[in-house]
């Protein structure tokens, strides 16, 4: 069973940065990425990318955010710069194999002042 391990998140002021890392425990996947989901509201893309390099972002992260993986480490990270208020959320790591995707349990990143 693979196991997902988050971190990095946490409370950052507005125009703040944060970086989260998740780390797989075992696996071989096509495409790795993050999720996020406010209260209220329902779980959304953030940003993706593929055993290639190749990247997928929201629109409302593009120009802020960096997807970047380590496919010797198993890991995916987000670089997150410019925060806003609006990317309050719990954030999600997903990994992608060939039959299964896996999820991580989250991590919170709340921007205020």
């Amino acid at each position: 069973q693979v196991q997902l391990v988050e971190s990095g998140g946490g409370l950052v002021q507005p125009g703040g940065s944060l970086r989260l890392s998740c780390a797989a425990s075992e696996g071989i996947f096509g495409v790795m990425g993050w999720y996020r989901q406010a209260p209220g509201k329902e779980r959304e893309l953030v940003a993706t990318i593929t055993n290639t390099g190749r990247t997928n972002y929201a629109d409302s992260v593009k120009g802020r955010f960096t997807i970047s993986r380590d496919n010797a480490k198993n890991t995916v990270h987000l670089q997150m710069n410019s925060l806003k208020p609006e990317d309050t959320a719990v954030y999600y790591c997903k990994v992608e194999s060939l039959r299964n995707g896996y999820w991580g349990q989250g991590t919170q990143v709340t921007v205020s002042s």
